[in-house]
This record gives C-alpha cells, structure tokens and sequence, in this order.
C-alpha cells in the first residue's frame, strides 16, 4: 500500500479545521466522509480514526509528527533469522540424494522433521532466505569474498566473541557436551574471558559478558554472528546500556571472525589434548582460566611478538571499566515495559507486583533476571525508581484494618 504524502495529510487536517460540527470528532466524522485527491490526481478516502491519529500527531509534534517513519524492523527477520534456516537446511540435506532435491522438497520436509514451524517460516519466506543467502550451496561454493588482514589500533576497540563445542562433563550420572563462550581483544589478542557451559543459552552469554566487562573493561564494539543469542533482546539492551556497539558478521561467514576462530583452534590443539580432569564442569573450568591466563596471555604472540598481557597494558589508561555502583547487576537484565494499574500494581510472567508509590497509571520499565525473576528494579524515564515486591493483598487489608481503627479510636 503506498504511503500517503504529508501534503494530503495536511490537507485533509485543514479540511477538519473548517468543517462544521460542535467538537472535534464531530468535524472528524464529517471530514471521513470526503473524498480528496493528491498531487496525481488520484482519489482517497479515509476512515475517521486515521483521520483523528493524524490530528493527534499533528497537535503533539506539529508537521513532522506527520512524516512517513520507515518501520523499525525493515530489513530484520522477525521470527527466523538466516542461521536458524541453515540449520535446518544443514539436517534435511543428508536424507536426500545429491542433485536430488529441490527448495520444495527441502521444505516440506523441514516442517515434517518439525525444525520449524509453518507459522514461523512461511514457504515464500523461505524461498527467498534460500536463494539471498546461497544456503543450498556448500560454503565452499559460495561467491569469494575480499578479505584483507585487519587489526584494530587500541585494546579494547573490539572484541570478537563465539561459541565452541567442548568436551563432555559428568553431570550427575549422565555426561553432557560443553559449549566454550570466548572473547577475544582484537588489537591484543587477549582472552578477556572464556567459559564453559553445559547449554548454549542466553542466560550463559549474560553470565560470561558479565564476567568479561567486569575483568577487562567495556568494548567499544562486540563482534559476533547471527546465531540466536547474540541476536536476543538481553544482548542488545545491555549493550546499549554500556555504549557497546553489536555489530553481527554476514550469513555464512565465519571467516570475518578470524581471530577467536583461530583461538578456538589453539584451545582444541593446545588445551583439550591434555589429561583434564572432567569430574565436573567447575574443575574444567578452573583448569581451563588457569590454561589461559598463565599459559596463552602470558606467551609470546607470533604476530605482535609481544605476551597479549603486555600489549593490553599498553592501552590501560585509554580502557573504560564499569563504575563501581551498587546497580551494575541490573546492567546485565532483561527489560520489558509495563503499565502501572490503579491500584499501583503490574504483572510480570502471571506474578503481581507492587510498584513503588507514585507510579499508578504510568508506563514503567521493568528490569529482572528472565531466568530467575527474584529482583525487579523500576525504571521510569531512565531513572530508576525503586524495586517492586510481590503483591500481598492479606498485608495489605491488614495494614487498611489498622488505619480504620485508628481513625475511629478517641
């Protein structure tokens, strides 16, 4: 549907200023029953309530509130990413002869193996992710990039981060296969941080920014790929909270992250080849920070021909450390908004809370632990509020009995 100019918007509010009627929605109404015609001669009609949004607009922020906004999601995918579909086309390929199948096929049988569902993955969606990003192909026969070797000047300009399978722990009586989340500084090729996990999940990348952002200072940009937790909410809004840029590679490009790429390599050659002890997921990781900050930082670098270490200390007074404040952890939660009730009250995931006072009928923004919402701090226009707490109603009739009996008390 093509966008209505804001010179027939002006137009049509004009035509609401001059009609006759003893209030405005009245003259609205009216005006919805027009016809108008724009600049080629075409004719529209509009309903009163598009009618009455404009004028509301109009009256918030004059002829600019009227201007067409390209939507805040264009270009984004809104319910699968181009990661999540090669995934899937990856485990349908083997159940199909070579030069066998086509886009069709792999479909259908992609909603029949349940690896996405029709409502998530349209076939007209995935027709198209399918041919913009080649997925069909090998990687090996998609289209050569320019690559040039690159390094940033300053520790801390950027930081490479991603994800590496690693071995298997006991966990309780069964072994589970780790996930290695790693970050590297791109200018001295210090780990900032890495750790082992038994799930790849979002709380898990919260967990190790935390640890990284506290050890070795804020990045002033996180390099990383378009798998779904570096594409989450939780990791956009703590790094707009730090003033970290997320910048994601392009679809099927892993070489763009060439250097923890190459860490990675060193961690299956160097570190996982050893006699581990693999009782437990704490011993692996207490090997594995012993393993990088007395082994890896502190050796010899081919390229810079300097210890990581070193070459981080070099840029120490130009690296930005988090504020020692007694709300940093709330830097790193999940924020939603909510709109405070009457009865100074919001519901976060079926649990009532009570705001602090003065918030009833407003719009807030809650912050908590997705994972475990024990502490919700309230914000209202950036400024934090306060902490909500669970709703008691007994507590609350109670503390109502008590001031009745002490107004009626001689």
């Amino acid at each position: 549907m093509k966008r209505v100019s804001i010179y027939l918007k002006i137009r049509v509010l004009g035509a609401v200023e001059t009609a006759e009627g003893n209030s405005i929605i009245s003259r609205i109404m009216r005006v919805a029953q027009r016809t108008f015609h724009d600049e080629e001669g075409r004719p529209h009609a509009f309903t009163w309530r598009t009618i009455q949004t404009w004028y509301s607009l109009f009256n918030k922020g004059g002829v600019e509130m009227l201007e067409n906004r390209p939507r805040k999601d264009k270009g984004k995918h809104r319910k699968v990413n181009p990661e999540m579909i090669l995934e899937a086309v990856e485990q349908a390929l083997p159940a199909f002869r070579k030069e066998r199948y086509n886009k069709t096929m792999i479909y259908r049988h992609c909603l029949e193996k349940g690896l996405f569902a029709p409502r998530a993955c349209s076939r007209t969606h995935f027709m198209r992710l399918v041919k913009e990003y080649d997925l069909l192909k090998p990687a090996s026969e998609s289209p050569s990039k320019l690559r040039e070797a690159f390094s940033k000047r300053y520790a801390n300009q950027m930081w490479q981060l991603d994800t590496m399978s690693g071995p298997y722990v006991a966990n309780g009586k069964t072994k589970t296969q780790t996930k290695l989340i790693a970050f590297i500084d791109d200018a001295s090729r210090v780990i900032t941080h890495g750790e082992f996990f038994l799930s790849e999940n979002t709380g898990d990348l919260v967990t190790a920014m935390k640890s990284a952002f506290h050890k070795r200072g804020v990045p002033e940009t996180l390099y990383v790929d378009n798998g779904a937790i570096y594409t989450c909410a939780e990791i956009n809004q703590i790094c707009a909270r730090v003033g970290t840029l997320l910048c994601h590679t392009p679809v099927r490009d892993g070489a763009a992250k060439g250097k923890i790429e190459r860490f990675f390599r060193t961690v299956r050659d160097n570190f996982l080849l050893r006699e581990l002890d693999l009782s437990s997921l704490r011993k692996l990781n207490d090997q594995f920070r012993v393993w990088v900050e007395e082994e890896y930082n502190a050796a010899v670098h081919g390229t810079l021909k300097m210890k990581p270490v070193d070459r981080f200390a070099l840029d120490l007074k130009r690296v930005r450390f988090l504020e020692p404040l007694a709300f940093n952890e709330e830097l790193f939660y999940f924020e939603e908004d909510r709109c405070v009730r009457k009865d100074n009250t919001f519901q976060v995931q079926s649990v009532r809370y009570e705001a602090p006072r003065g918030l009833a009928g407003l719009k807030i923004q809650v912050r908590f632990n997705r994972a475990n919402p024990t502490r919700l701090a309230v914000f209202y226009k950036n400024e934090r509020m306060g902490e909500a707490t669970v709703l008691d109603l007994y507590a609350n009739d109670r503390a109502s009995t008590r001031t009745v009996n002490q107004e009626t008390t001689p």
